[in-house]
């Protein structure tokens, strides 16, 4: 394309002589084209005309509104793609941060948050299928670090445990949801999510009980919120209380909602809370797997009477017995390699990434979804099942 086509001051083919000697410019009609609504294909256009046009050039043309507006839109469309280049880079920042091992996971989480409610995360879909894969991987390379003895010891007085505390969280929420009138699905899954674990029992719930996108949010929200707070909070209660390693692993595993809070707030206390917490957990993570069969079974039953068919398939959380096969080869296949202390390691240092991209999906439109009364349902069911449990462990009547 020649060069003259751009300056305004070189000879025009297309100029024509006026009567009084003056040149005039018989300009090409620019193209209207976008508006505001769609500022990103405007500056994405690598084709669009109005982007061939240098800044000088453009203030030098006749003045015209659509003109001007076109202009306004690319320059608005430059800093919105500007910003979201910025808040990717401070994302990625954060997450090796995080996963550098230079902070602990209940700052990593707290970052997470602060970097959600700083602006819009151009990341969230994204950061939320990472936060499920890398949260699975950790679980997994965590089951390096611990014995199989143990392991199944732990395993089996937690899983006495955990259908206690399942069945009287479940009968208290479900409850809770008929006194304060919230309707639909979200009741049911905050439930789900408070008595087994967390956002992954209302991720396995939700397409069985074909809950809608806003009710999966409110449970979600509202989990994930308690969670954050349990994280800061259950190890300062643990130490004002003076609770043993296993007090606290027991604990934290009966009443923290989702696996990554769980191992985040044990390892924090130490090592031995870790290995307790971690594997009780897992073992009240399996209800998931009896819960959704009951769900489902009764989901198609109601289906069957109002004439539908019900195809939401269960899901399995096959992750765990991944973590017992860790923890078979570091117990009976050379227990001494250094190699398990390194995976173990790399799973604490995943674990604090896990949180880091947990807390960046709370914003405040997060809180606007969440509302009062499904709030008001999760924080009181929450109590009562931290305090309960609590109240057992620090009385003796239940331990490991």
């Amino acid at each position: 394309m020649p060069d003259h086509f751009f300056d305004l001051d070189a000879p025009n083919p297309r100029a024509q002589s006026g009567s009084r000697g003056h040149t005039v410019i018989q300009t090409l009609p620019l193209p209207i084209g976008p508006t505001k609504s769609e500022p990103a294909t405007l500056c994405r256009s690598a084709f669009a005309p109005a982007m061939f046009l240098d800044e000088r050039a453009i203030e030098r043309l006749p003045a015209s509104a659509a003109l001007a507006e076109q202009k306004e839109v690319v320059e608005d469309s430059c800093k919105q793609l500007s910003r979201q280049m910025d808040a990717k880079i401070l994302f990625f920042l954060g997450l090796l941060l995080a996963a550098s091992g230079f902070v602990s996971p209940p700052v990593a989480l707290a970052g997470g948050i602060a970097y959600g409610f700083t602006g819009e995360h151009p990341l969230r879909r994204e950061a939320s299928t990472l936060a499920k894969l890398l949260l699975q991987v950790s679980v997994v390379l965590l089951g390096f670090g611990m014995n199989l003895e143990q392991v199944l010891r732990v395993g089996r007085s937690g899983f006495g445990y955990t259908a206690v505390s399942i069945t009287m969280a479940v009968a208290l929420g479900l409850l809770l949801g008929k006194l304060l009138r919230i309707g639909g699905k979200a009741s049911y899954l905050i439930t789900m999510g408070t008595a087994i674990c967390g956002g992954s029992a209302i991720a396995a719930l939700a397409p069985i009980t074909e809950a809608s996108e806003e009710e999966i949010s409110v449970a979600m929200g509202t989990v994930f919120l308690l969670n954050a707070v349990a994280l800061l909070l259950f190890p300062a209660v643990g130490w004002w209380l003076h609770l043993s390693q296993n007090q606290f692993g027991l604990w934290a595993a009966l009443a923290i909602h989702d696996t990554s809070s769980v191992v985040g707030a044990a390892a924090k206390y130490g090592n031995q809370a870790l290995a307790i917490g971690t594997t009780v957990k897992l073992a009240r993570a399996l209800w998931i797997v009896p819960i959704s069969l009951v769900t489902a079974a009764l989901v198609r039953r109601a289906a069957a009477k109002a004439g539908r068919q019900h195809t939401a398939k269960v899901r399995a959380p096959w992750f765990i017995l991944l973590f017992i096969g860790a923890s078979v080869a570091s117990t009976c296949l050379v227990p001494t390699a250094p190699v398990y202390g390194n995976l173990t390691h790399l799973g604490k240092l995943g674990l604090a990434a896990t949180l880091f991209l947990i807390g960046t999906s709370f914003s405040r439109k997060t809180l606007r979804q969440v509302g009062f009364r499904p709030l008001l349902q999760g924080v009181v069911l929450w109590i009562l099942v931290g305090c309960g449990s609590l109240a057992v462990i620090y009385s003796h009547l239940i331990a490991i």
